[in-house]
């Protein structure tokens, strides 16, 4: 079944349903041609035949079209869009009958001419008009298959049954041709109603889709301009007038683009007219312009086959915009605005580029002491501070100057200069004391210094990563002499860091190998009666190098973070070595801030204790000033913690650090170990004896245990005996640093010289008896 059938069999949708039945009720110039005709032919059978039926089908005809008339006139009027289906098929009807009571006496009237009158002429104008009407019921009656049906049964029936009633053999064949002709004109009829049918419904699905491309380029955000091989336009949506700065009321269609854009186009130079221009004749394919009102389009062209061009084009100012926010975001510091490190490089680069081997000095400034400026005034202060910095900065009117910030409180200048190190390096020391100073944040005076490290090399050699290690290199250096000192690279700093970096992955291999060990500085009675304690202190022998000092490695490995590593190594042999010596004899250890930040320090040692069987109260735990002052609240937590399982806690180099008093009270400490400092040239030195005592009075009022650490000389032992500065003494006075079976040799040692004391004392009180006899 084809298409048409098979819509007619599932019902016609509504509008073409209508657009059909409203076809047959047009061209109404065919009816009257035909009423004429048919109402003459009439006639002229009459005069040749004198037949006066004839005048009756005269009338007839007339009185058929004046029917069909009428209701072409009613149809007319009638509101066609309120039509239901059912509203269209009585129209349908009312059409259908009319038809067929002309194409009726048509057949009627040619019949009557073959069987009746039997003449030649008659019958021959009767065919001729009944074969004519029949070909103009394709031309107007396609759009009712019912119509065509009807009246093709309508004109022929009656002559096909006349032409059987004549007798006349060959008549009666020749009449039975009428059905394929019948079934013919049937068939073109509906031939032309699938034809028009299936263009009816693309031209509903064209319409459809027109209206839906007229919406888009309506609404769409891009301008779209159509260009034909001739540059001309085609088609332009509103939104490309709009941005292009056209009328929005002149007709483009057909105008030359490039023209149109010379004589209308608002806020377009002329540079962008002519790349307009070449955009529309496909010489480029991507274009962004700037407009004189700051806005920026950007353009894209797709060639069509005809050889004409689609120009896309979009408003990404805010676009553009969003962009280089985010772009300066990536590239400059948000808190002082400098350009970060990778910026800084980029710029550095530029600025250095084909000078050749013209000098350049890169130099770091590290802000000295800035981490106690967050901690005591807080980090919004501390930013403040940084961001002061840099306006400094910023404002130095040096010629060749670029800055930059690195990370955290670091700075970074490269200055350009000549060919005179001397010269570029006084600059820069210039510009170092420029920035050193005082600075006023919030109503408070901030003084500043800054250690810094700086490179001077020729402009060619210019490689960020390398030159940064140079600097930093020579930072370090300032960084140890401290108090705002400059230090420049020199070469002999690249072997010392190389070197520095060999050894780091030396004592990570020694740490991971256990290559350290331990060795212990006994604490004595101050008489030397005995020893109560021995401090735990690791040593490295390198195969290559011999022995490295702790003052070496250990700030090595906080740098490392593998200090909580040999602390942890230091704790599992002293309380294996602790548990060889004789009770109640104690091991003390060091711990770093690292070992204090988290509380996993506590579990290891009360598993260490239980493993080697050492009671809590044998093992000291030392911690300095310092760990106390950068995390106080932490540390304190977990000393306490150390406290609850009978573990005892001392300060180590007391003195030292600032607010020292403070933690006596603060803190659950035991006991007061006494920097070797408050002892050095206490012989000579009143001012130290009096500091000492001080210290002394207060541990005792507070109850605490006091050791005194570098007594090193006779002098100084009988000082500290004579005023009763210590219940303990370590020092070289005694005993240096001994492996675990010596302190068991010393201990043995002590113990043997107190029991000889003891019994000298009590030789000595047993002579004296008599005489204080004698003398009462």
């Amino acid at each position: 079944m084809n298409p048409m059938k098979e819509t007619e069999a599932k019902t016609l949708s509504t509008d073409v349903y209508l657009s059909f039945v409203t076809s047959l009720f047009g061209n109404r110039g065919t009816l009257w041609t035909g009423v004429v005709v048919h109402v003459l032919w009439c006639l002229l059978v009459f005069h040749y035949s004198g037949a006066q039926f004839y005048l009756l089908f005269a009338c007839g005809f007339a009185a058929v079209f004046a029917y069909r008339m009428y209701w072409f006139q009613r149809f007319d009027k009638v509101d066609k869009a309120s039509l239901t289906y059912d509203g269209i098929a009585a129209w349908e009807q009312q059409y259908v009958i009319g038809a067929f009571l002309a194409a009726f006496l048509l057949g009627i009237a040619s019949g009557y001419a073959l069987l009746v009158l039997e003449n030649p002429f008659v019958g021959f104008t009767c065919i001729a008009m009944t074969l004519g009407s029949m070909m103009s019921i394709v031309g107007r009656n396609y759009g009712s298959r019912i119509a065509v049906d009807l009246q093709t049964l309508g004109c022929c029936g009656p002559i096909l049954i006349a032409c059987l009633f004549t007798e006349d053999l060959h008549l009666a064949l020749m009449s039975l041709l009428l059905i394929p002709f019948g079934l013919t004109t049937r068939s073109m009829a509906n031939g032309v109603r699938e034809f028009l049918y299936e263009n009816v419904i693309a031209s509903r699905k064209m319409a459809i889709i027109a209206g839906r491309f007229d919406i888009a380029l309506k609404t769409i955000s891009h301008g779209l301009v159509m260009l034909d091989g001739e540059g001309k336009i085609q088609v332009i949506n509103r939104r490309a007038r709009d941005l292009l700065g056209l009328d929005k009321k002149s007709d483009l269609k057909d105008r030359d683009f490039a023209a149109v854009l010379c004589e209308d186009a608002e806020n377009a130079p002329e540079t962008i007219l002519r790349q307009l221009s070449k955009l529309a004749d496909g010489s480029l394919e991507r274009a962004l312009f700037k407009f004189k009102d700051d806005r920026h389009l950007e353009f894209s062209v797709s060639p069509r086959s005809d050889g004409g061009v689609v120009l896309i084009f979009e408003d990404v100012t805010a676009r553009l915009a969003a962009e280089e926010k985010v772009l300066h975001m990536v590239r400059f510091d948000a808190l002082t605005g400098l350009p970060n490190r990778g910026h800084f490089a980029d710029l550095a680069t530029k600025k250095l580029k084909r000078r050749g081997e013209a000098l350049a000095a890169l130099a770091v400034f590290d802000v000295d002491g800035f981490k106690h400026v967050n901690d005591l005034r807080g980090h919004v202060i501390g930013d403040r501070l940084l961001a002061a910095i840099s306006a400094r900065l910023s404002a130095m009117k040096t010629d060749g100057l670029l800055a930059g910030r690195l990370v955290g409180d670091e700075f970074v200048v490269l200055l350009t200069g000549g060919d005179d190190d001397c010269e570029l390096e006084r600059q820069i020391r210039r510009i170092h004391a420029e920035i050193q100073g005082d600075y006023y944040v919030d109503g408070l005076r901030l003084p500043v210094s800054m250690n810094s490290g700086c490179v001077v090399l020729p402009s060619q050699d210019f490689d960020m990563e390398n030159w940064q290690i140079k600097a930093d290199l020579a930072l370090n250096h300032a960084k140890s002499t401290g108090n705002g000192t400059l230090t420049a690279f020199r070469s002999e700093m690249d072997a010392q860091y190389i070197d520095e970096q060999k050894l780091r992955v030396d004592l990570r291999q020694a740490i991971e190998n256990r290559g350290l060990h331990v060795v212990y500085q006994p604490m004595y009675r101050p008489d030397g009666s005995g020893i109560e304690c021995s401090e735990a202190l690791v040593r490295w022998r390198h195969p290559e190098r011999g022995m490295v000092g702790p003052n070496v490695f250990i700030p090595m490995a906080e740098d490392m973070g593998l200090v909580s590593h040999i602390t942890h190594l230091v704790l599992d042999q002293a309380c294996r070595d602790c548990a060889t010596w004789p009770e109640p004899m104690a091991v003390s250890v060091n711990l770093s801030i690292q070992d204090l930040r988290n509380d996993d320090i506590v579990g290891y040692v009360a598993d260490v204790l239980k493993r080697y069987s050492v009671d809590p109260s044998r093992l000291h735990l030392e911690v300095t000033e310092s760990c106390f002052m950068d995390e106080p609240v932490a540390v304190s937590a977990i000393l306490n913690q150390f406290r609850v399982t009978g573990v005892t806690i001392a300060i180590d180099d007391f003195g030292t650090g600032f607010s020292s008093l403070s933690y006596l009270d603060s803190l659950p400490l035991d006991v007061v170990k006494i920097d070797r400092a408050f002892i050095r040239n206490i012989v000579e030195d009143q001012r130290k004896l009096k500091l000492l005592r001080g210290i002394v009075h207060l541990s005792r009022e507070l109850g605490l245990k006091i050791v005194v650490e570098g007594v090193e000389t006779k002098e100084q032992l009988a000082l500290v005996n004579r005023h009763r500065f210590s219940d303990l003494v370590q020092g070289y006075v005694f005993s240096m640093p001994v492996a675990s079976e010596k302190i068991i040799e010393l201990a043995a040692e002590g113990a043997s010289a107190a029991k000889l004391s003891a019994v000298r004392r009590g030789a000595k009180s047993a002579q004296a008896s008599p005489l204080r006899a004698a003398a009462r």
